[in-house]
């Protein structure tokens, strides 16, 4: 996903012309982003996965969205390497924002809000780049 983004910006950025070699050369990655100070896509779903989250979790407990969450569907998993389930994403990305105590933000609206602006704004959710 960040190879994609980075190819749009390039795309929509241009050639920077390079008075030293006297040539066009493309944008580097940390060129890329320096000027568009704006959250990786990455962020972005790593946020809304957290706010979705949290908005499930405050739900009463007999509505689907609730009940969809904590489902187990009783089959098995494929051979090989197993893909990251939605759930252990949210719980990685608790810890990276909330720490060990994250669960229990998640039923204070205020405060869950609280948090995840931080997080947007301190930029904890970040990905170093490749």
């Amino acid at each position: 996903m960040n190879i994609f983004e980075r190819k749009v910006y390039r795309r929509i950025l241009g050639q920077v012309y390079d008075n030293e070699k006297e040539n066009c050369r493309i944008l580097t990655n940390k060129e890329i982003y320096a000027s568009v100070k704006k959250p990786t896509i990455i962020e972005t779903i790593r946020f809304n996965r957290l706010h979705w989250f949290g908005h499930v979790r405050r739900m009463e407990e007999n509505r689907i969205p609730q009940t969809v969450l904590y489902m187990n569907l009783g089959t098995t998993r494929l051979r090989g390497r197993p893909k990251n389930r939605w759930q252990i994403e949210v719980r990685e990305d608790g810890r990276t924002v909330g720490g060990e105590g994250w669960q229990e933000k998640v039923h204070n609206r205020q405060e869950w809000k609280k948090l995840l602006r931080t997080a947007r704004n301190c930029r904890i959710l970040h990905m170093p780049m490749e």
